[in-house]
């Protein structure tokens, strides 16, 4: 009597086909989300590089750039959202003419329903999660998608409405800057850079001094100063605030600077005081609001002449201090 065995994989066969396999995905997975990444960093690069012709743009048309907010000193204080920033300013140039024609930037920015819900592709990374967090208001405001790239206000000093006076960078209020202003060479100066949406801050408590932090331990004396706590930071990008719209380069990118408010907080930014909320009273503005990112061990920056660089976060400090001034005549040398 003749038997037929029937083909086919007994277990062990089967369960080292299925080793095999999870080893596979598992040497493949690293791979697949290096490529991934890879690709979001290409398209942050490509965003920055938009925003910084679109500045170089705007400069032509007016010979300047737009003012990081405009501050009517004629009223005892500037309403929160009344003074655009540079990211509605340069609309046109950024691909969205029809959005800019639908705007009035005389106008806040809190009374426009055109743009609820809008999301402009250019202003956020593809790498920041809260890029896709949109804001929604209590109070009727219209509801915005954050920026994850700020412009560049300085240092730590931004803007004495007293005395009119500005930061170091290559923006600040009322400014009226062009490239004749760089003294320290375009591809040496800061125009844009990364920062995360949904940063936590604190502000208008005035800072304990008016000298920039120089330890991590006296930036969170800074922090721990501020009168009142937000979790709203680079939220809303048509405000030229700039703890939404800007960067300084108080702290070196990526910096840790934490904070307790009933929550612990890793990453804390500082507003001394909203610039013009204040009017003629004299409170200026010093302002700590770190570059970020969520690419590994750096962040992507802008420079004046519209080259894209990667900038580590192990840059001496003294270094990026020199890159986010317009006219410190300082000498840089070697990489960052």
């Amino acid at each position: 009597m003749k038997t037929h065995r029937q083909g086919g994989f007994t277990l062990i066969e089967l369960l080292v086909v299925i080793a095999i396999i999870g080893i596979l995905v598992g040497l493949l997975l690293p791979a697949v989300q290096a490529a991934r990444e890879a690709a979001r960093r290409m398209s942050c690069s490509n965003n920055l590089k938009q925003l910084a012709l679109a500045c170089h743009n705007y400069e032509s048309a007016f010979k300047k750039f737009p003012a990081s907010t405009v501050v009517d000193l004629r009223v005892n204080a500037t309403g929160n959202n009344q003074a655009w920033g540079v990211h509605g300013r340069i609309l046109n140039y950024i691909e969205e003419s029809n959005l800019r024609d639908l705007v009035d930037l005389s106008l806040g920015w809190d009374s426009q329903p055109e743009i609820d819900g809008v999301k402009v592709p250019t202003f956020s990374c593809p790498s920041d999660p809260g890029g896709y967090r949109v804001r929604v208001f209590s109070d009727g405001r219209p509801s915005l998608f954050p920026t994850t790239y700020g412009f560049n206000l300085g240092r730590w000093f931004v803007f004495d409405p007293a005395t009119r006076r500005g930061g170091e960078g290559m923006f600040y209020p009322d400014s009226f800057l062009g490239f004749r202003d760089c003294l320290d060479g375009t591809s040496t100066t800061l125009l844009i850079s990364e920062v995360k949406a949904w940063t936590p801050y604190t502000r208008n408590g005035g800072p304990t001094t008016t000298a920039m932090p120089t330890t991590q331990a006296e930036a969170e004396a800074i922090v721990a100063s501020g009168a009142q706590f937000k979790n709203t930071g680079h939220t809303e990008w048509p405000d030229g605030r700039v703890h939404h719209t800007g960067f300084t380069v108080s702290l070196a990118p990526n910096t840790r600077v934490t904070y307790t408010d009933g929550a612990f907080y890793e990453e804390m930014d500082y507003n001394s005081w909203q610039e013009g909320r204040d009017g003629n009273s004299g409170n200026p503005t010093y302002a700590m609001i770190t570059s970020r990112s969520y690419h590994s061990g750096l962040v992507q920056s802008a420079f004046l002449d519209g080259s894209v660089r990667s900038v580590t976060e192990s840059i001496d400090l003294s270094i990026w201090h020199a890159l986010g001034t317009r006219a410190g005549h300082e000498m840089i040398q070697g990489d960052y």
